[in-house]
Protein backbone atom coordinates (compact mmCIF):
# COMPACT_ATOMS: atom_id res chain seq x y z
CA UNK A 1 0.00 0.00 0.00
CA UNK A 2 1.24 3.35 -0.86
CA UNK A 3 0.85 5.84 1.75
CA UNK A 4 4.00 8.62 0.71
CA UNK A 5 3.56 11.60 -1.45
CA UNK A 6 6.21 13.72 -2.72
CA UNK A 7 9.81 13.38 -4.30
CA UNK A 8 11.67 15.76 -2.10
CA UNK A 9 9.17 17.30 0.21
CA UNK A 10 7.30 14.16 1.07
CA UNK A 11 4.33 13.26 3.54
CA UNK A 12 4.09 9.72 4.61
CA UNK A 13 0.54 9.47 6.80
CA UNK A 14 -0.78 6.62 8.59
CA UNK A 15 -4.29 6.02 10.42
CA UNK A 16 -7.27 4.92 10.13
CA UNK A 17 -10.68 6.92 10.34
CA UNK A 18 -12.15 5.04 13.66
CA UNK A 19 -8.62 4.03 15.06
CA UNK A 20 -6.68 5.60 17.91
CA UNK A 21 -5.21 8.04 15.83
CA UNK A 22 -3.95 9.33 12.78
CA UNK A 23 -0.97 10.87 11.59
CA UNK A 24 2.28 11.70 9.22
CA UNK A 25 5.78 12.06 9.05
CA UNK A 26 7.16 14.84 6.76
CA UNK A 27 10.44 14.54 4.90
CA UNK A 28 12.60 16.77 3.15
CA UNK A 29 11.44 20.11 4.70
CA UNK A 30 14.06 23.22 4.11
CA UNK A 31 15.72 24.14 7.72
CA UNK A 32 15.70 27.69 9.67
CA UNK A 33 11.52 28.16 8.01
CA UNK A 34 9.02 29.80 10.11
CA UNK A 35 6.50 28.27 11.24
CA UNK A 36 3.41 29.32 12.78
CA UNK A 37 1.24 26.62 14.69
CA UNK A 38 -1.74 28.06 14.90
CA UNK A 39 -1.62 28.95 11.21
CA UNK A 40 -1.68 24.59 10.79
CA UNK A 41 -4.62 24.50 13.40
CA UNK A 42 -6.68 27.32 11.88
CA UNK A 43 -6.43 25.29 8.27
CA UNK A 44 -7.11 22.26 10.47
CA UNK A 45 -10.58 24.03 11.71
CA UNK A 46 -11.38 24.69 8.29
CA UNK A 47 -11.70 21.13 7.74
CA UNK A 48 -12.91 19.33 10.36
CA UNK A 49 -15.58 18.12 10.85
CA UNK A 50 -19.12 19.47 12.74
CA UNK A 51 -18.26 22.90 12.16
CA UNK A 52 -21.51 24.26 10.13
CA UNK A 53 -24.77 22.71 10.06
CA UNK A 54 -24.09 21.47 6.64
CA UNK A 55 -21.17 19.21 7.26
CA UNK A 56 -20.82 16.14 9.25
CA UNK A 57 -21.95 16.57 12.78
CA UNK A 58 -19.03 13.96 14.06
CA UNK A 59 -17.08 16.26 16.67
CA UNK A 60 -13.77 16.37 16.46
CA UNK A 61 -11.41 19.51 17.15
CA UNK A 62 -8.53 17.91 15.24
CA UNK A 63 -5.42 19.35 17.31
CA UNK A 64 -2.43 18.77 16.23
CA UNK A 65 0.52 17.72 18.16
CA UNK A 66 4.33 18.14 16.68
CA UNK A 67 6.64 15.24 17.95
CA UNK A 68 10.24 16.74 15.84
CA UNK A 69 11.23 18.57 13.49
CA UNK A 70 10.28 21.92 14.89
CA UNK A 71 11.85 23.50 17.47
CA UNK A 72 11.65 27.21 18.36
CA UNK A 73 9.11 27.93 15.61
CA UNK A 74 11.24 26.87 12.89
CA UNK A 75 12.15 24.27 10.98
CA UNK A 76 14.92 21.83 11.81
CA UNK A 77 15.58 20.03 8.40
CA UNK A 78 14.76 17.02 10.56
CA UNK A 79 11.86 14.51 9.64
CA UNK A 80 8.62 16.49 10.96
CA UNK A 81 6.10 13.97 13.14
CA UNK A 82 2.71 14.69 14.30
CA UNK A 83 -0.10 13.35 15.25
CA UNK A 84 -4.02 13.82 16.06
CA UNK A 85 -5.83 11.95 18.43
CA UNK A 86 -9.55 10.57 17.21
CA UNK A 87 -12.05 11.42 19.73
CA UNK A 88 -15.22 10.79 19.00
CA UNK A 89 -15.25 7.77 17.17
CA UNK A 90 -18.76 5.82 16.96
CA UNK A 91 -17.59 2.55 15.95
CA UNK A 92 -21.86 0.97 16.51
CA UNK A 93 -22.17 2.91 13.91
CA UNK A 94 -20.90 0.70 11.25
CA UNK A 95 -21.93 -3.10 12.45
CA UNK A 96 -24.24 -2.89 10.21
CA UNK A 97 -22.10 -3.35 7.51
CA UNK A 98 -19.31 -5.60 9.27
CA UNK A 99 -20.38 -8.00 6.02
CA UNK A 100 -21.95 -5.50 3.78
CA UNK A 101 -20.61 -3.88 0.87
CA UNK A 102 -21.90 0.04 0.47
CA UNK A 103 -22.45 1.03 -2.86
CA UNK A 104 -20.12 3.43 -4.51
CA UNK A 105 -17.86 3.26 -1.33
CA UNK A 106 -14.66 1.29 -1.13
CA UNK A 107 -15.70 -1.71 0.92
CA UNK A 108 -16.03 -4.35 -1.96
CA UNK A 109 -12.58 -3.34 -3.72
CA UNK A 110 -10.63 -3.05 -0.70
CA UNK A 111 -11.58 -6.60 0.48
CA UNK A 112 -10.82 -8.43 -2.59
CA UNK A 113 -7.14 -6.65 -2.84
CA UNK A 114 -5.97 -7.15 0.38
CA UNK A 115 -8.85 -9.85 2.07
CA UNK A 116 -9.11 -7.78 5.57
CA UNK A 117 -10.75 -4.29 6.01
CA UNK A 118 -11.59 -1.74 8.83
CA UNK A 119 -15.04 -1.39 8.19
CA UNK A 120 -15.36 0.95 10.97
CA UNK A 121 -16.00 4.53 8.85
CA UNK A 122 -13.93 2.74 5.88
CA UNK A 123 -10.51 2.89 7.73
CA UNK A 124 -7.84 3.39 6.06
CA UNK A 125 -9.92 4.65 2.39
CA UNK A 126 -11.95 7.44 4.29
CA UNK A 127 -11.66 10.90 4.03
CA UNK A 128 -9.93 11.62 7.68
CA UNK A 129 -6.96 10.73 6.49
CA UNK A 130 -6.94 14.04 4.71
CA UNK A 131 -6.34 15.67 7.74
CA UNK A 132 -2.60 14.67 7.84
CA UNK A 133 -2.37 16.31 3.70
CA UNK A 134 -3.60 20.06 5.61
CA UNK A 135 -0.92 19.51 8.64
CA UNK A 136 1.99 19.00 5.70
CA UNK A 137 0.19 21.30 3.47
CA UNK A 138 0.02 24.24 5.67
CA UNK A 139 3.71 23.95 6.38
CA UNK A 140 4.51 24.01 2.80
CA UNK A 141 2.04 26.71 2.20
CA UNK A 142 4.49 29.02 5.10
CA UNK A 143 7.44 27.40 3.17
CA UNK A 144 6.30 29.22 0.12
CA UNK A 145 5.03 32.35 1.44
CA UNK A 146 5.64 34.55 -1.41
CA UNK A 147 3.02 32.08 -3.73
CA UNK A 148 -0.76 32.44 -2.36
CA UNK A 149 -3.09 29.97 -2.71
CA UNK A 150 -6.89 30.42 -3.00
CA UNK A 151 -9.51 27.84 -3.01
CA UNK A 152 -13.34 28.56 -2.85
CA UNK A 153 -16.00 26.48 -3.78
CA UNK A 154 -17.44 27.46 -7.20
CA UNK A 155 -20.75 24.67 -7.70
CA UNK A 156 -23.05 23.03 -5.59
CA UNK A 157 -24.87 21.23 -7.91
CA UNK A 158 -26.54 23.23 -10.31
CA UNK A 159 -25.41 26.13 -8.57
CA UNK A 160 -22.61 28.02 -9.84
CA UNK A 161 -20.22 31.20 -9.58
CA UNK A 162 -18.95 33.96 -12.46
CA UNK A 163 -16.03 31.06 -14.27
CA UNK A 164 -13.76 35.10 -14.23
CA UNK A 165 -11.61 34.25 -11.21
CA UNK A 166 -10.19 37.85 -11.83
CA UNK A 167 -13.18 39.34 -10.11
CA UNK A 168 -13.39 37.54 -7.07
CA UNK A 169 -13.02 38.31 -3.39
CA UNK A 170 -10.80 35.52 -2.06
CA UNK A 171 -11.91 37.75 1.45
CA UNK A 172 -15.40 36.21 0.91
CA UNK A 173 -14.49 32.51 1.11
CA UNK A 174 -14.11 32.46 4.66
CA UNK A 175 -17.67 34.58 5.45
CA UNK A 176 -19.79 31.54 5.08
CA UNK A 177 -20.14 28.05 5.50
CA UNK A 178 -20.18 27.07 2.25
CA UNK A 179 -16.79 28.76 1.50
CA UNK A 180 -18.04 30.52 -1.58
CA UNK A 181 -16.68 33.88 -2.27
CA UNK A 182 -19.99 34.80 -4.23
CA UNK A 183 -22.47 35.54 -1.31
CA UNK A 184 -25.63 35.59 -2.77
CA UNK A 185 -24.44 32.49 -4.52
CA UNK A 186 -23.41 31.29 -1.19
CA UNK A 187 -26.93 31.55 0.27
CA UNK A 188 -28.37 29.58 -2.56
CA UNK A 189 -25.90 26.73 -2.48
CA UNK A 190 -25.99 26.41 1.99
CA UNK A 191 -30.43 26.57 1.34
CA UNK A 192 -29.40 23.77 -1.40
CA UNK A 193 -27.28 21.77 1.08
CA UNK A 194 -30.08 21.69 3.72
CA UNK A 195 -32.72 21.01 1.53
CA UNK A 196 -30.52 17.48 0.22
CA UNK A 197 -29.86 16.59 3.87
CA UNK A 198 -33.43 16.68 4.64
CA UNK A 199 -34.30 14.55 1.63
CA UNK A 200 -31.64 11.92 3.51
CA UNK A 201 -29.51 12.51 0.02
CA UNK A 202 -26.12 13.73 -0.80
CA UNK A 203 -25.28 16.36 -4.32
CA UNK A 204 -21.62 17.15 -5.40
CA UNK A 205 -19.95 20.44 -6.42
CA UNK A 206 -16.53 22.32 -7.90
CA UNK A 207 -13.41 23.58 -5.71
CA UNK A 208 -11.67 25.64 -8.03
CA UNK A 209 -8.54 26.84 -6.81
CA UNK A 210 -6.18 30.02 -7.92
CA UNK A 211 -2.19 29.98 -7.37
CA UNK A 212 -0.60 33.07 -7.73
CA UNK A 213 3.13 33.91 -8.45
CA UNK A 214 4.26 30.92 -8.86
CA UNK A 215 7.90 31.59 -10.61
CA UNK A 216 8.31 30.89 -14.65
CA UNK A 217 10.24 27.06 -15.08
CA UNK A 218 8.41 25.10 -12.42
CA UNK A 219 7.38 21.57 -13.96
CA UNK A 220 9.31 19.24 -16.36
CA UNK A 221 8.51 18.73 -20.30
CA UNK A 222 8.04 15.24 -20.40
CA UNK A 223 6.18 12.63 -17.53
CA UNK A 224 6.54 15.15 -14.76
CA UNK A 225 4.60 17.97 -16.39
CA UNK A 226 3.41 20.70 -13.30
CA UNK A 227 -0.54 20.12 -14.70
CA UNK A 228 -0.28 16.43 -14.85
CA UNK A 229 1.13 16.67 -10.98
CA UNK A 230 -1.46 19.16 -9.57
CA UNK A 231 -4.62 16.72 -11.48
CA UNK A 232 -2.79 13.42 -9.84
CA UNK A 233 -2.96 15.18 -5.97
CA UNK A 234 -6.27 16.20 -7.09
CA UNK A 235 -7.39 13.25 -7.70
CA UNK A 236 -6.13 10.81 -4.69
CA UNK A 237 -8.29 13.49 -2.64
CA UNK A 238 -11.73 11.27 -1.96
CA UNK A 239 -14.53 11.56 -3.70
CA UNK A 240 -12.79 13.48 -6.55
CA UNK A 241 -14.06 12.75 -10.60
CA UNK A 242 -12.45 15.01 -12.26
CA UNK A 243 -9.72 17.93 -12.91
CA UNK A 244 -9.84 20.26 -15.15
CA UNK A 245 -6.85 23.61 -15.99
CA UNK A 246 -6.61 26.47 -17.90
CA UNK A 247 -9.32 26.59 -19.81
CA UNK A 248 -10.07 22.87 -19.69
CA UNK A 249 -12.84 20.86 -21.43
CA UNK A 250 -13.94 24.60 -22.74
CA UNK A 251 -11.24 25.13 -24.77
CA UNK A 252 -12.58 22.87 -27.54
CA UNK A 253 -14.77 24.95 -28.55
CA UNK A 254 -12.65 27.53 -29.12
CA UNK A 255 -10.27 27.94 -32.51
CA UNK A 256 -6.43 28.46 -31.93
CA UNK A 257 -6.62 31.57 -32.87
CA UNK A 258 -8.75 32.72 -29.85
CA UNK A 259 -7.33 30.20 -27.61
CA UNK A 260 -3.67 31.22 -28.08
CA UNK A 261 -2.22 33.42 -25.32
CA UNK A 262 -0.26 35.91 -26.94
CA UNK A 263 2.82 37.54 -25.39
CA UNK A 264 3.24 40.86 -24.19
CA UNK A 265 6.88 42.91 -23.62
CA UNK A 266 6.42 42.01 -19.81
CA UNK A 267 6.64 38.64 -20.82
CA UNK A 268 2.97 37.95 -19.87
CA UNK A 269 0.15 36.87 -21.64
CA UNK A 270 -2.87 39.10 -22.83
CA UNK A 271 -4.93 35.86 -21.90
CA UNK A 272 -4.26 33.00 -20.10
CA UNK A 273 -6.38 29.93 -21.79
CA UNK A 274 -3.28 27.83 -20.52
CA UNK A 275 -3.74 27.95 -17.24
CA UNK A 276 -0.60 29.28 -16.14
CA UNK A 277 1.17 26.28 -17.25
CA UNK A 278 2.62 25.43 -20.96
CA UNK A 279 4.46 22.42 -22.21
CA UNK A 280 4.06 21.63 -18.59
CA UNK A 281 6.41 23.98 -17.05
CA UNK A 282 4.90 27.18 -15.50
CA UNK A 283 4.66 30.65 -17.18
CA UNK A 284 4.45 32.79 -14.35
CA UNK A 285 0.78 33.72 -14.79
CA UNK A 286 -1.59 32.57 -12.48
CA UNK A 287 -2.24 28.77 -12.27
CA UNK A 288 -5.71 28.36 -11.67
CA UNK A 289 -8.09 25.01 -12.32
CA UNK A 290 -11.53 23.42 -11.09
CA UNK A 291 -11.50 19.55 -9.23
CA UNK A 292 -15.20 17.82 -9.22
CA UNK A 293 -16.59 16.10 -6.54
CA UNK A 294 -18.95 13.76 -6.23
CA UNK A 295 -21.82 13.42 -4.30
CA UNK A 296 -21.46 11.48 -1.16
CA UNK A 297 -21.78 7.92 -1.42
CA UNK A 298 -23.21 7.06 2.40
CA UNK A 299 -27.29 8.51 2.05
CA UNK A 300 -29.80 7.92 4.43
CA UNK A 301 -32.33 6.06 1.90
CA UNK A 302 -32.44 2.03 1.63
CA UNK A 303 -30.26 0.55 -1.16
CA UNK A 304 -29.70 -2.79 -2.66
CA UNK A 305 -26.44 -3.97 -2.81
CA UNK A 306 -24.35 -7.41 -1.73
CA UNK A 307 -22.73 -9.33 1.64
CA UNK A 308 -19.38 -10.86 2.05
CA UNK A 309 -20.67 -14.10 0.27
CA UNK A 310 -22.39 -12.24 -2.58
CA UNK A 311 -26.11 -12.72 -1.54
CA UNK A 312 -28.25 -9.74 -2.36
CA UNK A 313 -29.19 -7.45 0.31
CA UNK A 314 -30.51 -4.00 1.80
CA UNK A 315 -28.07 -1.70 3.47
CA UNK A 316 -29.52 1.30 5.22
CA UNK A 317 -27.22 4.73 6.10
CA UNK A 318 -26.60 4.94 9.51
CA UNK A 319 -24.08 7.68 11.18
CA UNK A 320 -22.80 10.74 10.85
CA UNK A 321 -22.01 12.05 6.84
CA UNK A 322 -21.92 15.01 4.71
CA UNK A 323 -24.68 15.96 2.66
CA UNK A 324 -22.07 17.73 0.68
CA UNK A 325 -18.23 17.37 0.98
CA UNK A 326 -17.11 20.54 -1.28
CA UNK A 327 -17.31 23.41 2.07
CA UNK A 328 -14.56 20.72 3.97
CA UNK A 329 -12.43 20.13 0.85
CA UNK A 330 -11.50 23.39 0.21
CA UNK A 331 -8.09 23.52 2.51
CA UNK A 332 -7.37 20.31 1.17
CA UNK A 333 -7.11 21.05 -2.35
CA UNK A 334 -5.14 24.07 -1.29
CA UNK A 335 -2.24 21.62 0.54
CA UNK A 336 -1.97 19.00 -1.91
CA UNK A 337 -1.48 21.90 -4.75
CA UNK A 338 1.39 23.40 -2.23
CA UNK A 339 2.28 20.30 -1.81
CA UNK A 340 2.84 19.78 -5.29
CA UNK A 341 4.35 23.12 -6.21
CA UNK A 342 7.22 23.39 -3.04
CA UNK A 343 8.13 19.51 -4.17
CA UNK A 344 8.75 20.93 -8.07
CA UNK A 345 10.41 24.06 -6.71
CA UNK A 346 12.91 21.68 -4.38
CA UNK A 347 13.00 19.37 -7.60
CA UNK A 348 14.15 22.27 -9.86
CA UNK A 349 16.40 23.62 -7.63
CA UNK A 350 18.45 20.15 -6.88
CA UNK A 351 19.24 20.66 -10.58
CA UNK A 352 20.77 23.70 -10.39
CA UNK A 353 23.63 22.24 -7.46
Amino acid sequence: MSNKFGKIFTLTSFGESHGIAIGGVIDGCPPNKEIDLSKVQHDLDRRRPGQSKIVTQRKESDKVEFLSGIFDGKTTGTPIGFIIVNKDQKSKDYDHIKDIFRPSHADFVYQKKYGIRDYRGGGRSSARETACRVVAGSIAKQVLNEISFNAFVSKVGNIEINSDFSKINFDNTEKNPVRCPDLKKAEEMESLIKTIRKDGDTIGGIVSCVIKNVPVGIGEPVFDKLHAELGKAMLSINAVKGFEYGSGFSGVKMRGSEHNDEYKSDESTKTNFSGGIQGGISNGMDIYFNVAFKPVATIMKDQKTIDASGEETNISGKGRHDPCVVPRAVPIVESMAALVILDMILINNSRKL
